[in-house]
């Protein structure tokens, strides 16, 4: 693993609750070849040995695995690679399109990936979200999550699902307890903002309808934002600076990545709980794509087959914590993750009002770093 990570290991491992047979992939009639290598480019503890070992068991086919820690990270690498070194990435859906303007990705032959692996919803879904370009898929949906409220119960015990807002982190009250994300944090600010209707942003998508918008939305959330500066108690970056925002910062409050607070409820207190603002979680889609210089594709694609596999899908959701977009995997998941899931996720309501990260554009990510920069150091 690289030293920092967006997320974080789970301690446990599938092997807590859940034992899980290696899928099958390939047979004899096969065309994907039955040996080799593939060079897997992924975040830090998303190909774990249970999932490696499964997989080179099952097909012969060696793992090179190579991590990172941030999307802008595996973006410059391949880029600077000019699409060449790696059989597989883990691209954010969001990001898609920093890799097509650099044709840094094949196009994905369906006859080789197994489509109805994928739930419908988020593979329909993920087209509108950064997944195609000019009618050609170029990523396929891996797995999900989301970004929501984590509280402590006993500093806040008013806070529950259903009435649990952003709006909770921007009190008068909450001076030094609230810990953020500022790249996410202005987003759910915005969202919040439209929803009481302060400041119009058609639930922030306002933000990528043109550069014009996006300064009239970022500059009025940031205002507010720095307005309301002394309420945070720590911004942090990667999981870990999540975590100790928490267990060292002081705070009692904030948004975070889904297992930062399914974590602290499950190893630290059970009085962390995580779970979806009235107003909406942020839903992010992490995908699998070939890049443009893949030196073994057949492998890729059985590698890429093999995670989407209800088996293998249930292995990855148990050892990282995260959702697998693999049909039938929540059949395969442990005790601590069914509850964690529906902590977070207490109805259909929960999952239905997501607020999907969209594709990103020019104009969008240089102006949330410009609104970044100032909220930061304001």
């Amino acid at each position: 693993m690289t030293s920092i990570t967006r997320r974080t290991l789970l301690k446990t491992t599938a092997a807590t609750g859940v034992a899980v047979a290696a899928p099958a992939i390939l047979k004899a009639s096969d065309a994907l070849a039955s040996s080799g290598t593939v060079n897997v480019f992924a975040w830090g503890d998303y190909v774990q040995d249970n999932i490696k070992d499964a997989f080179e068991k099952e097909t012969g086919i060696k793992v090179n695995l190579s991590t990172y820690g941030s999307n802008d990270e595996a973006e410059n690498k391949l880029r600077a690679a000019g699409g060449k070194g790696f059989d597989v990435v883990f691209p954010s859906v969001d990001t898609g399109p920093n890799y097509y303007k650099d044709d840094l990705l094949a196009p994905i032959d369906e006859s080789k990936f197994k489509v109805d692996e994928v739930i419908p919803s988020i593979y329909r879904a993920s087209i509108n979200l950064g997944a195609t370009n000019r009618g050609k898929r170029y990523l396929i949906p891996s797995d999900w999550g989301t970004e929501g409220m984590t509280w402590n119960a006993e500093s806040n015990p008013d806070l529950k699902y259903g009435t649990i807002s952003y709006g909770d982190m921007w009190t008068s009250d909450m001076a030094g307890k609230v810990a953020l994300r500022q790249k996410s944090a202005l987003i759910s600010l915005a969202i919040y903002l439209d929803a009481i209707g302060e400041v119009k942003s058609d639930r922030a998508m306002d933000l990528y309808k043109s550069e014009e918008d996006c300064k009239r939305v970022f500059e009025a959330v940031t205002k507010y934002a720095i307005e309301h500066r002394q309420n945070v108690g720590a911004f942090w970056n990667n999981a870990t600076e999540a975590t100790a925002a928490f267990t060292d910062a002081g705070c009692t409050i904030g948004q975070t990545w889904d297992t930062t607070g399914i974590l602290l409820h499950r190893e630290t207190n059970p009085a962390w709980m995580y779970t979806m603002p009235k107003e909406g979680g942020l839903g992010w889609i992490d995908t699998m794509g070939i890049p443009s210089g893949a030196e073994n594709v057949e492998q890729a694609y059985a590698f890429i087959n093999f995670m989407l596999t209800p088996e293998a899908g249930g292995m990855f959701a148990n050892n990282t914590g995260y959702n697998s977009a693999a049909v039938d995997a929540d059949k395969h998941l442990n005790a601590d993750q069914k509850a964690a899931f529906a902590m977070a996720y207490p109805d259909a309501e929960a999952i239905d009002n997501l607020w999907w990260w969209p594709a990103q554009t020019t104009f969008f990510s240089s102006l949330r770093t410009e609104y970044v920069e100032k909220f930061t150091n304001a």
